[in-house]
């Protein structure tokens, strides 16, 4: 979690304390499970280190996958205005309906709106759809995945209450150690499988899943018996199953149902359905990915993936522009052992153009928290000339007043040098890493 955590790879054991190093390697060291489960719930639509960016989608764009991959959903029709809100309770037809806000973060149920509104999940009488609607859509839910400043609400979903009698977890994601698609189930669910990984780990079961072999009968029995089904084993396992086949012919990166519940005549129901695809699959999964709500991500990273740009914002205030993931990692890491607090992660990839580097300058600087910029660029194949010419337009066209720091080395130094020298900007030029960070911070100490 980039908000959270930066990795030291470029940081040099002379000028890190020792202390400070164990600190840094002790809180890397949380248990698989809870790790694996802290993946599998995290609903945003964050970007992956490198040029992948892995799509989510609302819980009833997940629902009508899945019913078609043929899994057992609940009946439920979305609502983006109260009369269609009305007429969906209307067209259920019973005397109480769920409501439930669509958002990209998990956590809802236990959510708050910023109009004080407690809960995103409600079952209500069928009467009051209207008065309830009202106070969701167009508001803002703040739940424990999604931060402090919420996710907007612009859809509600109508469902059918069931009748159900228990509530499992079950999820299946890529696993690195596996090698292949691992899923995890609970015989608990329709809570925080977070807190419950992390105080009884011995109640998740983990059934890694050869991609060559596929999901054996005997695995898909192990889920079942594992989740302590009452019902039809042999339907129970057919359903896992479905949505291990949904996971694969989907192209997805997580598939997470919670709570996959048992009704009362014993069926399995996915009550709650999250499932996030692999970006590198879109040119065949085009119908998916066109249902992308980019209202639920930062504009800033929906403006930088038009430009090839890989950027995530966090909370500091020294702007980063970097080409390579492990070098943007460490000057993240230098900047706070300075002293300081980086704003981004922006990798600007190996063969950027003037146009990428002037619309990554934009990007940062759309951030008022960002006081300072620090520019590290390591030319191999991206050329460190282009990078000068980048940083030179934007400076003019864009009237920058924060300071900018640039540390330029490898191909076409000496040109980039000489060009950022000439171009008559009141630039902070830094001989390595190092030196780039401290001037960074002293740039805002000073401001």
């Amino acid at each position: 979690d980039l908000k959270h955590h930066t990795l030291d790879a470029e940081a040099s054991p002379t000028k890190t304390p020792k202390r400070q190093r164990q600190i840094h390697t002790a809180s890397m060291l949380t248990s698989m499970t809870t790790a694996l489960i802290r993946t599998a719930t995290r609903r945003t639509a964050t970007p992956a280190l490198g040029a992948v960016r892995n799509l989510n989608l609302h819980e009833y764009q997940s629902a009508k996958i899945m019913a078609d991959c043929g899994v057992n959903v609940p009946f439920g029709l979305p609502a983006q205005t109260v009369d269609e809100a009305v007429a969906a309770a209307d067209r259920i037809g019973d005397e109480e309906v769920v409501i439930k806000s669509q958002i990209l973060a998990g956590g809802r149920g236990l959510g708050t709106f910023k109009s004080g509104l407690q809960g995103g999940v409600h079952v209500i009488k069928s009467s009051e759809v209207k008065e309830y609607a009202e106070k969701m859509l167009g508001g803002t839910l703040v739940t424990k995945q999604s931060g402090p400043e919420g996710k907007p609400v612009n859809t509600v979903l109508l469902a059918k209450k069931m009748s159900l009698a228990r509530e499992f977890y079950f999820a299946i994601m890529m696993d690195r150690a596996s090698g292949g698609p691992l899923i995890i189930a609970c015989s608990e669910g329709g809570t925080s499988i977070e807190d419950l990984a992390e105080s009884h780990p011995e109640k998740i079961i983990k059934v890694p899943v050869d991609l060559k072999l596929g999901l054996t009968e005997e695995q898909a029995m192990q889920v079942v018996d594992g989740l302590t089904v009452a019902g039809d084993k042999a339907a129970a396992a057919e359903q896992i199953k479905a949505l291990y086949n949904l996971f694969v012919s989907k192209d997805c990166t997580m598939v997470e149902v919670n709570p996959l519940a048992e009704d009362t005549e014993g069926n399995l129901i996915a009550a709650d359905a999250k499932i996030g695809f692999d970006d590198n699959a879109e040119f065949r999964q085009k119908d998916v990915f066109e249902q992308r709500d980019f209202t639920q991500e930062d504009p800033r990273e929906v403006d930088a993936g038009k430009w090839d740009l890989n950027y995530i914002g966090l909370d500091g205030n020294i702007g980063c522009m970097v080409n390579g993931a492990g070098l943007a990692m460490s000057t993240m890491d230098i900047i706070s052992l300075n002293g300081g607090s980086p704003a981004n992660f922006l990798d600007v990839g190996g063969s950027a153009n003037t146009e990428q580097v002037k619309n990554a300058f934009e990007i940062i600087t759309s951030d008022p928290a960002v006081k300072a910029i620090l520019v590290n660029i390591f030319g191999g194949i991206m050329k460190c000339d282009i990078i000068a010419q980048g940083i030179i337009e934007a400076s003019r066209e864009l009237d920058l007043t924060v300071p900018v720091v640039v540390r330029l080395e490898g191909t076409n130094v000496e040109i980039g040098k000489k060009m950022l020298e000439e171009s008559g900007l009141a630039l902070i030029t830094a001989d390595d890493l190092d030196d780039a960070a401290e001037k960074a911070v002293a740039a805002i100490q000073t401001a």
